[in-house]
């Protein structure tokens, strides 16, 4: 078993923040050593939790409008690495949304699994919690980054979390989708089609 299969394992079978999971741990990531792409998220939600695939629910059909990829080509693995902030679903806050990734995850596991997907090319930064862990030299709040995704390429592009909550925000900022949008469909296109 190479490293990056063990490592991998190791990720799935996690247990560090058990007590803390309201549905338990069920960690999930999804890649395989060659992707070109690697998305970076926050947390998986309860329907990512049940089903164990990445994105699977209204924000994951968003986002894959905004790459300009099938269902198909965002779940193959050899192309489109996905991993969050934290790999388990953290549980519901008292307003109803999704409470922050746990602060274990990334610190324990990403410093192990980042190098070993060797190939990425494109690393999306998907919402504030990635943006702000990664992106040292970010703007003053996550729409100044976004505008600014120019200034982080060419390995990586900040994006707003595609969640329906942010549909006010995809109104407000229509250069989102008139001038970055296009551009990621373009990047992504040359990744997925090796």
């Amino acid at each position: 078993m190479n490293a990056f299969t063990r490592t991998l394992k190791e990720v799935r079978a996690c247990r560090a923040c058990a007590a803390h999971l309201p549905l338990g741990p069920r960690p999930t990531v999804r890649g395989l050593q060659g992707a070109r792409l690697l998305i970076i998220s926050q947390a998986p939600g309860t329907k990512v939790h049940n089903t164990g695939l990445s994105f699977n629910d209204r924000s994951g059909d968003r986002l894959r409008d905004w790459l300009g990829v099938d269902r198909e080509t965002f779940y193959d693995e050899a192309r489109i690495a996905i991993m969050g902030m934290a790999f388990c679903y953290p549980g519901v806050d008292a307003k109803g949304g999704d409470l922050p990734p746990r602060k274990e995850c990334a610190p324990l596991w990403h410093p192990r699994l980042m190098p070993l997907f060797s190939k990425v090319e494109l690393t999306l930064h998907v919402g504030s919690y990635s943006i702000n862990h990664y992106l040292k030299d970010r703007k003053a709040t996550l729409s100044e980054t976004v505008a600014a995704w120019r200034d982080y390429g060419p390995k990586c592009i900040p994006l707003p979390h595609p969640s329906w909550r942010n549909t006010g925000w995809l109104k407000q900022n229509p250069w989102f989708e008139q001038e970055l949008v296009p551009a990621l469909r373009a990047r992504v296109k040359k990744l997925v089609q090796r």
